[in-house]
């Protein structure tokens, strides 16, 4: 007995130490922020010895949480992160003891994580919430004692979505704790989605760092933040970080307390506040992936802001090279060529921060011995692999190329999520026809690259005032993303060309942003809700990014951190495209205008205070409008007389859904025989039920189609809902036989042959392609469109979506007979919507457009069946007069002659700017606006506060367009000649 009771005397004993131990040792915030697991602290207290033999103790293991006691040591925090580095954590809190364990010579590390995120959908609901008085008003009163600049209107708001997140920590916390949750919410939703704010504590050592991201990368993040500290010298002696959504997207708050461990006191202006700071916010550019940042940050060969810049190097060299070459430059060449040589990498960068250091610039001699050294490296570069060699000179000579024609970048902003390099486009021509040969001749107005975390893309205009959508392609394998990265260059530059062609009408010349978005790691169908948070992401930084360098003061970017060698101001509207939500649309306009952007609200089309292009049907008004002329032309009447005519795109698609409701609503006769979308394809020898098609237009996509409303003889293939047959695909096809419905399965070839042809062999009188990817129907596939007789399928073709049909394919099918009416035309109507919704943004009040909108959008549709019929009918008169000539020819030269004389004419008002006001020109530029606008007096005088080139800009576009559209060539001729000779000889 009496030995039982010494041991039991020996545990009591120990037990007691330790708990004093742990009292006197761990903060006593760890105490309060632990008494919803009191299990765990008792197994603490009982088992803290066995940490002597023991790397690490569990106190909890369970499905949404895990609490370990652990051996404090470098890489602790890594090993446990890296065992559940794929899952999410909602909370995480790390703890370290003042000192050492009883009987070791390491202190004790407390590591708490909880894996219960909540979906956006689950913070819906926090109006109808009703949270304890008692604890609220408590936070309350220490929000006010603490943050006074804290806005309590947004108290109820943000404090109930904390709840919705974590219930148990806002009742476990301290109010002192949840208030700063709270204001870290509230600073970063207010920042851009970016906050750090460091404060002193009662321990003049230690200090307090809050940093608070919007949408922060998913994997590995606190990881890497940990990896920031640790790189910097800071040790944490306590962190508590929380992942909440607040029903849009995630944010992540974390308290870090640290101290410096050579002693240094980390303050606000200090140089190792400036370092964090840029480290911090650079793990939103960095990937914790890419071996820039696995081999040369975490091995301190360079700073995390410089592996950023690396990897934005080798994107640039990769998009810029590979499209003509793409096996000499692929992405791993490139890769390789700057991985191998990290010295040549830090050359390179040392360079680009000679030219953008706001400290140096160009004009300091540092920059020009740089530049010296750089060029002289590049061109010696030699390891005796003469193929190699040749190859990455290649590579580091069209990096020195980028750097020496960036014009302005963001680099040196500290709150960015992504970087923007406006460059001179005439770097193109540097780079030389072995590179750009592939690439219309026409040389941009600018070119501007962008480069994220999770993608990257380009900008890139014809003119100084342009236009054009901005597009995001979501790569989900690997395979994807190189194949996009290779061409993404050519195919946004082919784009951008076509869209100034298609702009001919308007004042904007064309533009077209384009980024990839790198999806290819998000695999399982759990993480799939993730692809819309990195998109956000993605467009969110970019925006940020662009407005970094294009938001101006008399020309010069108003950033200091932005070394402006353009010094011009940059009026540059966007629009949706494809993988641009309405969210995103409203937020760019939102950002732009709180950030002082030259067109505020301007900058986006398609907002509510705008028009939105899939409610208004505004680009299929012009498809249609071509079609009925086009048809016409034919001999046949689409609003009186029946005809036949084929689709792809789906109806639910704005361009393709448009024109399908327009058809069905005043074409009687219109049999709708062919639809294809991403979904299914929809083929019906009679032509699809108009009922059923009228139910789903607009509302679903054709997987919705009831095929009960199939004709005999008509089918539905199905993209969706494939099902699997061991290692086999299947793809489900329903037909309608004159006995009902017949189901089958049909394997990956078989549905891939019949999906991929319908839109070539189905029998039709007109074909409107107002969906698909771009080059669906090239030179080596135009033949299929031809039946067994040699006609084709369709002897129409009026282009509803961008570069469906290659130019050679425009060419061979036209040659056949074929009468095409190119995108440049036939879709121009959307973007000349677009722009009546900036000259909307730049002339009314938000309260003013929204209360006549209705009225605005009919003036507007007017101009846009106007443009479309004056387009449509000197194409086909002009093929009249010279039966040679292609339609498709004959629309480029018209936009060759149309953007021509805007270029002469823009010019010249650029020289002579007190003209624009002059009464005949101010006539000129109210005839170009809405009727409201030119009939109401209040709004037409209000042209004179327009910015001065959008005077001039909208003159030349006027002017421009009516000499070509409505001039007499002849005699327009006659009138220049008589006028030459009056000055000359005229008495």
């Amino acid at each position: 007995m009496t030995s039982k009771a010494n041991v039991r005397r020996s545990v009591a004993n120990e037990l007691s130490e330790n708990r004093k131990w742990l009292r006197e040792q761990v903060n006593p915030y760890f105490f309060t922020s632990m008494q919803d697991e009191p299990e765990a602290l008792l197994l603490l207290e009982r088992e803290l010895r066995s940490l002597k033999s023991n790397r690490r103790l569990i106190l909890a293991d369970r499905d949404k949480s895990l609490i370990l006691a652990r051996v404090n040591e470098p890489g602790s925090l890594y090993d446990s992160l890296r065992h559940f580095q794929d899952r999410e954590i909602s909370y995480a809190m790390i703890t370290h003891s003042d000192g050492p364990m009883p009987g070791m010579n390491q202190a004790l590390e407390i590591q708490r994580f909880e894996f219960d995120r909540k979906s956006n959908d689950d913070i819906k609901a926090w109006k109808d919430l009703q949270l304890p008085l008692g604890l609220m008003r408590k936070i309350a009163a220490e929000l006010r004692a603490t943050y006074p600049e804290f806005d309590m209107k947004e108290f109820d708001r943000l404090l109930k979505i904390l709840w919705l997140n974590n219930e148990s920590y806002v009742k476990v916390a301290s109010p002192l704790r949840v208030a700063q949750v709270l204001q870290l919410l509230q600073k970063s939703s207010r920042s851009g989605g970016l906050y750090l704010h460091v404060e002193p504590t009662p321990d003049v050592k230690i200090s307090r760092v809050h940093f608070a991201v919007a949408n922060p990368p998913q994997k590995e993040f606190l990881l890497q933040l940990m990896e920031v500290f640790n790189r910097l010298d800071l040790g944490v002696n306590r962190a508590y970080c929380l992942t909440i959504s607040n029903g849009i997207h995630p944010y992540f708050l974390g308290t870090f307390l640290v101290n410096r461990r050579s002693g240094e006191v980390l303050e606000p202006g200090s140089e190792l506040y400036r370092r964090l700071q840029q480290e911090l916010y650079n793990t939103q550019i960095v990937s914790t992936k890419s071996y820039t940042y696995r081999e040369f940050v975490t091995n301190n060969v360079m700073a995390g802001e410089e592996a950023s810049l690396v990897n934005a190097f080798i994107a640039f060299c990769h998009t810029n090279l590979a499209h003509n070459q793409p096996d000499r430059f692929g992405l791993d060449d490139v890769q390789n060529a700057f991985h191998a040589h990290p010295e040549m990498s830090l050359q390179l960068v040392k360079l680009f921060k000679a030219r953008f250091d706001p400290a140096i610039t160009e004009s300091h001699p540092l920059y020009a011995s740089i530049r010296e050294e750089t060029v002289r490296a590049v061109s010696d570069y030699n390891t005796g692999h003469r193929y190699l060699d040749e190859v990455r000179r290649a590579i580091y000579r069209c990096c020195l190329i980028f750097i020496t024609h960036t014009l302005k970048t963001n680099f040196f902003v500290l709150e960015k999520q992504a970087f923007a390099f406006r460059l001179d486009p005439t770097y193109l021509t540097e780079l030389g026809p072995a590179f750009t040969a592939d690439l219309p001749q026409a040389l941009p107005f600018r070119v501007t690259f962008f480069f994220s975390r999770f993608g990257f893309g380009y900008h890139i205009g014809f003119s100084d005032i342009a236009r054009g959508g901005w597009r995001t392609v979501i790569a989900r394998n690997m395979d994807d993303f190189i194949t996009n990265s290779n061409t993404i260059f050519r195919e946004n530059f082919v784009l951008a060309h076509t869209q100034h062609l298609k702009n001919k009408d308007i004042y904007e010349g064309g533009s077209k942003l384009v980024l990839i978005l790198d999806s290819s790691d998000l695999q399982r169908g759990g993480e799939r809700q993730m692809e819309n948070w990195r998109l956000y992401k993605l467009q969110h930084g970019v925006t940020n990014a662009f407005l970094d360098i294009f938001v101006t003061d008399h020309g010069v970017a108003r950033s200091p951190a932005v070394v402006d060698y353009y010094r011009e101001d940059e009026p540059i509207e966007l629009g949706p495209d494809e993988n641009m939500h309405d969210s995103m649309i409203e937020n760019i306009a939102r950002i732009s205008k709180r950030r002082g952007y030259i067109l505020g609200i301007g900058i986006m089309s398609s907002k509510e205070v705008g028009i939105n292009h899939k409610e208004y049907g505004v680009t299929s008004t012009g498809v249609v409008k071509f079609a009925e002329i086009t048809m016409a032309e034919l001999g046949i009447d689409i609003y009186r007389d029946p005809f036949s005519v084929k689709f792809t795109g789906g109806p639910n698609g704005d361009v393709a859904g448009n024109a399908m409701r327009i058809l069905l609503e005043r074409a009687p006769q219109v049999a709708i025989k062919l639809v294809l979308d991403g979904t299914a394809a929809l083929c019906d020898p009679e032509g699809a039920d108009r009922k059923e098609l009228g139910r789903i237009v607009l509302q679903q996509d054709l997987d919705a189609f009831d095929p009960q409303a199939l004709h005999p003889g008509g089918f539905l293939l199905y993209r969706s809902g494939s099902r699997r047959d061991g290692l086999r695909e299947l793809y489900r096809k329903v037909s309608k036989t004159a006995e009902g419905l017949r189901e089958e399965w049909i394997s990956t070839d078989e549905f891939s042959r019949v999906y991929a042809g319908l839109p070539f062999t189905v029998k039709t009188d007109l074909f409107i392609p107002a969906g698909g990817r771009p080059e669906t129907i090239d030179k080596d596939n135009w033949q299929n469109y031809l039946l067994p007789n040699g006609a084709p399928s369709a002897g129409a073709i009026v282009e509803g979506a961008n570069s469906f049909i290659t130019p050679e394919a425009r060419v061979q099918l036209q040659k056949k007979g074929v009468i095409i009416m190119r995108d440049a035309s036939a879709n121009k109507c959307g973007v000349i919507s677009s722009s009546y919704e900036i000259i909307a943004n730049l002339l009314l009040t938000e309260t003013e457009f929204m209360a006549h909108k209705e009225r605005y959008v009919q003036d507007v549709l007017e101009i846009l069946e106007q443009r479309a019929a004056d387009e449509a009918r000197l194409i086909l008169k002009r093929r009249r007069e010279q039966p040679g000539l292609l339609c498709t020819e004959i629309s480029d030269a018209l936009s060759g002659e149309i953007n021509e004389q805007y270029a002469t004419i823009y010019r010249f008002f650029q020289n002579r700017p007190q003209l624009c006001l002059q009464p005949i020109y101010r006539k000129a530029i109210l005839a170009h606006l809405p009727k409201m606008l030119r009939e109401e007096p209040k709004y037409a005088k209000r042209i004179r506060n327009l910015p001065q080139k959008y005077l001039f800009a909208i003159l030349a576009a006027e002017i421009g367009s009516s000499l070509v559209y409505r001039g007499d060539r002849e005699a327009d001729f006659e009138a220049t000649l008589k006028g030459h000779l009056m000055r000359m000889f005229g008495e």
